[in-house]
């Protein structure tokens, strides 16, 4: 019998000290804009976990309202609104 690919934790973060939210919204939740706040530490860096299947699933950041891409992330794709999501490859 096969074994079903598991859920692996994966950790995106973001620096953003003046920021009073940030939340990701993604392929993997269906690009939900409340679903995954992220939370902030004391040297201003925000960070979110959340268990994702092995794949390719795209994100991006949703600062103050604001959607970013991630400066950390070295993989971006074309989106239908003419700007980039990131890439995130989960093995």
């Amino acid at each position: 019998m096969p074994r079903i690919a598991e859920a692996k934790p994966t950790e995106f973060k973001l620096y953003a000290p003046g920021a009073k939210k940030v939340v990701v919204a993604g392929s993997f939740n269906k690009w939900d804009t409340k679903k995954l706040l992220a939370k902030k530490d004391s040297k201003g860096s925000w960070a979110a976990k959340v268990a994702l299947k092995p794949g390719r699933h795209e994100y991006k950041f949703i600062v103050d309202g604001n959607w970013i891409n991630d400066p950390r992330c070295t993989s971006c794709v074309a989106n239908s609104l003419g700007s980039h999501n990131c890439v995130v490859e989960v093995k």
